[in-house]
């Protein structure tokens, strides 16, 4: 069996043994490199390979969200959950149930047994303002940023804006018509018109 080893006079030929013959299985190595340094590319090579990174740079950038909102959107989700739970506790326990705003949190106030300030999953969540709806008027809270939670099954229409600090025009709404559970509406949506 011959081996293709450094300096083996023409790796390509092989010997056939049994029928005393050379025959060739390849062209020289030699001859084949030189011929493709002197090809190189092609313009039309090029600008494929340049349209497929294109392609696949754009396909990235647009599956990328941006991530502050992103995290906004994970305390709003999460700012839900624990209000339709202080909700439920309300009702339980029978007695009213206060959800209010602090620096870099909330707490719910009225629970047996009291729990302690909980901090937003980011650091850079706040929140902006609350609206209530009761009599037919909408009343606009910054200063104490409050939202009633029970015990009554049904209640007045509320909502909560969170905001980041680091971009303040990235904000969320968070709503309930007083009936329906707390979710996440467009901003500026009517109060009573909100969660359907």
């Amino acid at each position: 069996m011959p081996t293709l080893a450094a300096g083996s006079p023409e790796p390509w030929r092989r010997t056939d043994v049994a029928a005393g013959r050379n025959r060739c299985v390849g062209r020289p190595a030699r001859q084949s490199s030189r011929k493709f340094l002197a090809q190189g590319f092609t313009l039309l090579e090029l600008l494929v390979v340049m349209a497929i990174v294109a392609v696949a740079s754009a396909g990235v950038a647009l599956t990328l969200r941006d991530n502050t909102a992103s995290l906004l959107e994970r305390d709003a989700q999460r700012l839900a959950a624990v209000l339709e739970s202080g909700r439920a506790q309300s009702r339980m326990q029978g007695g009213p149930v206060l959800w209010r705003a602090v620096p870099g949190g909330f707490v719910l106030e009225g629970l047996n047994p009291p729990l302690p300030t909980q901090s937003w999953l980011s650091a850079d969540t706040t929140v902006e303002r609350t609206l209530h709806r009761s009599g037919g008027t909408t009343t606009l809270n910054s200063a104490t940023a409050t939202l009633a939670l029970g015990p009554e099954p049904i209640l007045e229409a509320q909502a909560v804006v969170l905001a980041a600090r680091s971009q303040p025009t990235t904000r969320l709404q968070l709503a309930s018509d007083g009936l329906r559970p707390f979710a996440i509406v467009p901003l500026d949506t009517p109060l009573g018109q909100a969660a359907r």
